[in-house]
């Protein structure tokens, strides 16, 4: 099916339907965003003199939607200017315009008979061949289609955003009746590939996959918590990030999305699901009745499991809900022994074994849980999906999951998995049975660098199909490193890239790190023909290893500290002036020396979700590995003719100042971290290795030279250095920053002006790294950035003194 989507309708501006429209909008497709008009007036307009028809008025309920769309947090959209590809409309007035799209997006009430009078509508005047879908997170697409035209039900079929659609990845696809392949087909390989999302092609069932096992995995907990006479606060910490979860972990995300929403397809499942094995355990709990009753639905009515009040001395505090007594209480601690055995481990996957095998209540909870959703998932093929590896990917990428069911399955391994569910009362499939039986003792493997999954109907092994795009590097690491150490491991992707992943704890860039970056470049300059910076951990890097810098500068070290900052100084330098491409594939958190690292290749592809910039005025200091020197080189750059040169500068100082952080990879353009016309976002981060390589591998194959080091960076001395010190000076006594911040703030000033130079002059790169080394080095000597780096260390958050 070769069609473009260039213009879409999104009928129904509630959060879900905004959040769909933002996310069409993030990747350049134009949007048309109805919904009803509204039936009285407010009083605003009554005093305004309005009437119902009047524009303003028949448009207000899709324009204050999108307008409070756009200013939720996290924000729905990558950058403010992108709202301008969302125009707005009614139903009554606009709906011919849907002629003109090519897909139709229904995301209206959850209502099986106003969903047909949409569609009736609709039909009137979408022209054939356009797509038309349903975000319904449960209603039965086949009852939607009924009675439509043939070209309407071949074109017709669900496609289930999470909320938030930006953030969330998962998009189930789920077939009418008539469905063509085709159809299915193109969306499945145009939401993996234009909307980043994973893509996963669900039976027409309740809830789909998705929810149908993820509302499970929450009732299951529900109904455990009282069996086992846990606190909310303990299940929140079991459930969470030491099992890969989000930090908000169950009754937290509970909260987020809403128990009435919960609720809502609970019930559901309940409702239409009679055969399921488990039917029983989607009934609600009486404390969850209790809290329905009582309107306790989370943070949309200020209260559910949590509730966030003002304490003593207007201080607030987040108490807890007793599930015993149905009272809120300060919140209790929560510790467990085996937890405490998993504080080494840092992958996720290596703490299952030790988790299920916990002496205490943790360790029976894990047991008791495991073995439960184990049996589920295994009963739900091929009723919800024929194919396991499904599952896996609606719960990660719908849940925020960091491995699926049957990957922690295969983690702890298929008997003990199977010792979990019989002891449970339980029987897993009879097809978990029978693969055991044949000799194949796990749900996945690795052939060639491909995931294979366990093909139930063939009775095999066989490829996840779709990787052809992406290059999975846990799948890699092994059979193609080619040099290892504690910081790094460089693995060959093939066709003379080389590609370098970090593997220190959170990324972070310390001596191991650098030792490996130089090494990596050496390799690739002898044997090789390009290099990739880049992993498929959470975050991309957090910057460098403060808790090194910290003990130098204690131990009063400033030799040993010069020589590492100088260290990172030249290889950074080597990145851009090697002999052999460089490109930087950032993602998550990019920060600090994370983000200096990118500044210097010679191309980023960055995903879209990189949230980057230079952040150590927050520890104290001045960007000291190349990162003050590329932002005075990158203002200098900027200047025009008809440009203010010391405005431009400006701008510069005040992203390392204030210590900016882009919220997307988009505004990183904005602070200058990024380059227009060199460096390019992509929207699905499984792509990015392999389009990072791709880049790599055209630049060598176009002929790739060196390029010459810069000797013309203009400086204004003097004259950029008074206007940074008197404002500094301004700001301080205006209270706006501490007496240290100035003293950082002028450190910064003194390297972006080139020092105290009496008129603008050209210098090199090296001349301004020397300065910024030393500003660095001397503002380690202050106590106050002593204790800003302790705290950080200690907290994990930036301090003011």
């Amino acid at each position: 099916m070769n069609k473009h989507i260039n213009k879409v309708a999104v009928i129904g501006s509630g959060i879900m339907g905004s959040g769909i429209a933002c996310h069409f909008a993030n990747i350049g497709v134009e949007v048309l965003l109805l919904d009803i008009i509204p039936r009285e007036l407010t009083e605003q307009e009554k005093a305004k003199k309005l009437s119902l028809e009047d524009k303003v008025v028949r448009n207000r309920l899709v324009n204050n939607s999108l307008t409070a769309a756009l200013k939720s947090k996290p924000s729905p959209i990558y950058h403010s200017k992108f709202a301008s590809r969302i125009r707005t409309g009614n139903l009554e007035d606009d709906i011919n315009k849907v002629a003109d799209v090519d897909w139709i997006i229904e995301v209206v009430v959850e209502r099986l008979d106003i969903k047909k009078q949409v569609f009736d509508q609709l039909e009137k005047y979408r022209k054939p061949g356009t797509l038309i879908t349903s975000n319904t997170s449960g209603i039965p697409i086949k009852f939607m289609s009924e009675g439509r035209s043939e070209d309407f039900q071949k074109h017709f079929c669900g496609t289930h955003f999470f909320n938030p659609a930006r953030y969330l990845k998962l998009f189930e696809i789920i077939p009418g009746p008539e469905t063509s392949s085709e159809v299915l087909d193109f969306l499945n390989g145009y939401g993996e590939q234009f909307l980043g999302k994973t893509s996963v092609v669900a039976k027409d069932t309740p809830a789909f996959i998705g929810n149908r096992i993820g509302i499970f995995s929450i009732q299951s907990l529900f109904h455990m918590v009282r069996e086992m006479g846990m606190t909310v606060e303990e299940v929140d910490k079991l459930t969470g990030p030491v099992i890969g979860r989000p930090k908000s972990a169950t009754f937290r995300t509970v909260d987020v999305v809403g128990l009435d929403t919960l609720v809502h397809v609970a019930r559901g499942i309940h409702d239409n699901c009679k055969e399921d094995e488990r039917h029983a355990l989607f009934e609600l709990p009486d404390f969850i009745q209790t809290m329905v009753d009582n309107n306790w639905l989370g943070s949309k009515t200020g209260q559910g499991f949590y509730k966030k009040v003002k304490g003593e001395g207007g201080k607030s505090e987040i108490l807890t809900l007793d599930l015993d007594t149905m009272d809120f209480r300060s919140k209790k601690s929560a510790r467990f022994a085996t937890l405490e055995l998993t504080k080494p481990i840092d992958n996720v996957i290596d703490r299952f074994k030790i988790l299920v095998n916990g002496k205490d209540k943790d360790g029976d909870f894990y047991r008791k849980s495991f073995g439960a959703l184990f049996a589920y998932v295994s009963h739900r093929i091929p009723e919800i999906t024929d194919e396991l590896y499904k599952i896996d990917d609606a719960m990660k990428a719908g849940f925020g999951w960091e491995h699926g069911p049957f990957q922690i399955w295969d983690a702890i391994g298929l008997d003990k998995g199977l010792e979990l569910i019989a002891a449970e009362g339980q029987t897993p499939a009879a097809w978990v049975n029978e693969m055991k039986a044949s000799g194949v003792n796990a749900f996945y493997s690795v052939k060639e660098g491909a995931t294979q999954y366990y093909n139930i109907p063939a009775k095999g092994m066989e490829s996840v199909p779709g990787q052809d795009a992406f290059i999975i590097l846990d799948n890699i690491r092994q059979s193609n490193e080619v040099f290892k150490n504690n910081g790094v491991v460089i693995e060959d992707l093939g066709d003379g890239i080389l590609n370098l992943e970090f593997q220190s704890k959170m990324n972070t860039i310390g001596g191991d790190v650098l030792a490996g970056l130089n090494k990596a470049i050496d390799l690739a300059e002898k044997n090789y023909q390009g290099l990739v910076v880049g992993n498929q951990a959470a975050n991309f890097s957090v910057g460098a290893n403060i808790g090194m810098i910290f003990m130098m500068a204690v131990e009063q070290e400033y030799d040993e500290l010069n020589a590492a900052i100088k260290m990172f100084q030249d290889i950074v330098m080597r990145l851009r002036y090697s002999s052999i491409p460089t490109v930087a594939a950032p993602h998550g958190m990019s920060l600090g020396g994370g983000c200096e690292i990118c500044l210097h290749a010679d191309k980023v592809v960055a995903a879209a979700e990189t949230y980057m910039g230079l952040v150590e005025f927050g520890v104290g200091v001045i960007p000291g590995g190349g990162g003050s020197k590329e932002m005075a080189l990158r203002a200098q750059d900027t200047f025009k003719k008809n440009d203010v040169e010391l405005n431009v500068l400006q701008e510069y100082f005040l992203t390392i100042g204030m210590a900016k952080v882009s919220t997307s990879a988009y505004e990183a353009y904005d602070l200058g971290l990024l380059q227009k016309g060199k460096d390019i976002v992509i929207v699905n981060k499984d792509r990015q290795i392999a389009t990072a390589k791709a880049y790599a591998k055209l630049m060598a194959e176009a002929g790739y030279t060196k390029p010459p080091k810069r000797k013309d960076i203009k400086v204004l001395g003097k004259q950029a250095l008074g206007m940074f010190l008197v404002g500094t000076d301004a700001m301080e006594a205006s209270h706006y920053i501490s007496e240290h911040d100035k003293k950082i703030a002028n450190k910064l000033a003194y390297v972006m002006a080139g020092g105290d130079l009496s008129e603008p002059t050209l210098v090199d790169e090296q001349y301004l790294l020397d300065l910024e080394r030393e500003a660095f080095l001397s503002l380690c000597t202050e106590r106050k950035t002593l204790e800003r780096i302790q705290h950080m260390l200690k907290t994990g958050k930036p301090l003011r003194n």
